[in-house]
């Protein structure tokens, strides 16, 4: 349902005088979300993303009425027309282009150059400095330490002898390295000598593959695993799911997103011990509304525990109550600043020190 912008003016003319009657509420804004090749089904990074957008017109998943008027979805499929697709885009003049994944940094860096008064905003946007581009960045690295944490402490509480831990990662970079190491750093926390093992599909849309690495660990006594992927995740899911199914003490780990439903495999029960909530609804909704309100500056901000905008899920029920509350006290000494996660954007030479203590 992708229209050319052309489209986008008359439809939203028409639609003031025809909303207006309605008393609709929804911003004028017009805006554009850009994702990589998985769009906004990923059930994961994109789709909260997508939640963010909705919300910010008042709209839903299932509910997108102003979708092909007010906003739009973009994908970018070919690395190799990264710029090609965003000038193009550029060229339709969104009050806002959204852009989402790291992937993409290289490309709007130039872009924005090229397109000095369109606005972007990009999450998790790389070393970006233009005036004209709003970048929004995670602390993942503490939202990490506490699912890290808390499968470390649950794995106390139900008697695992000498557990071990997985991380599979997508495409390697700073960010998430960020999610590996913070995840390790949470499980030592705990357990100082758990073994810590990681892998990395280098895709984001390849979940047979984090699946199949799911198996083996599982299958040779890994208890957790943490997948920071894409839909990748989705493999791993299943795999515990499988696993869960025939008596398997195994859990996933979700990210992004509470992915709590996407392991389900019986009432009341999910193969989804907890998830690392990134809120990238909340920066594309804070991006929008700086548009909105007239406030848009250039620039890169860090979302981190103090901002609500990451941390943790507690949906499933075979949480330990005593070991949420424990992961909850050491939240808050992170927020307090008692307790430093080290994350490569702090401390280079301590991120790397800790990343030669995971087994690849």
């Amino acid at each position: 349902m992708k229209k050319s912008f052309p489209f986008l003016v008359f439809s939203f003319c028409c639609s003031i005088v025809f909303l207006g009657c309605h008393n609709d509420k929804a911003p004028a804004i017009i805006s554009k979300l850009v994702t990589d090749g998985l769009g906004v089904n990923d059930k994961s990074y994109n789709a909260s993303a997508w939640e963010g957008l909705l919300r910010f017109y008042g709209d839903s998943v299932g509910e997108e009425e102003h979708f092909g008027t007010l906003y739009d979805v973009a994908i970018c499929n070919d690395s190799g027309k990264y710029f090609s697709d965003l000038r193009a885009i550029s060229e339709e003049k969104p009050d806002l282009v959204i852009i989402t994944g790291f992937v993409l940094t290289d490309a709007i860096r130039s872009v924005s150059l090229v397109y000095p008064e369109q606005k972007f905003l990009m999450i998790d946007g790389i070393n970006l400095s233009n005036d004209n581009v709003q970048n929004y960045l995670f602390a993942s690295e503490e939202g990490s330490y506490l699912v890290g944490m808390l499968a470390a402490e649950q794995s106390i509480k139900e008697g695992v002898r000498n557990p071990r831990f997985g991380f599979i990662g997508g495409m390697e970079s700073d960010s998430i390295i960020d999610f590996e190491i913070g995840y390790a750093q949470g499980i030592r926390a705990v357990l100082p000598d758990a073994e810590v093992l990681s892998f990395y599909t280098d895709d984001w849309s390849r979940p047979a593959l984090a699946a199949s690495k799911a198996k083996v660990w599982y299958d040779n006594g890994v208890y957790a695993i943490y997948t920071a992927a894409g839909m990748c995740g989705n493999g791993t899911i299943a795999e515990a799911v499988s696993h869960r199914k025939v008596g398997k003490n195994v859990w996933a780990i979700g990210v992004d997103q509470d992915q709590f439903v996407e392991g389900v495999y019986g009432v009341g029960k999910s193969a989804v011990l907890t998830s690392m909530i990134k809120r990238v609804d909340n920066a594309v909704e804070i991006g929008l509304n700086s548009v909105r309100t007239g406030t848009f500056k250039g620039g890169s901000r860090i979302l981190s525990l103090k901002d609500k905008s990451v941390g943790f899920s507690t949906t499933n029920t075979e949480l330990d109550p005593e070991a949420i509350k424990q992961v909850q006290a050491v939240q808050a000494e992170i927020i307090s600043g008692k307790r430093d996660v080290i994350a490569t954007y702090k401390d280079r030479a301590a991120a790397e020190s800790i990343l030669r203590t995971i087994k690849r």
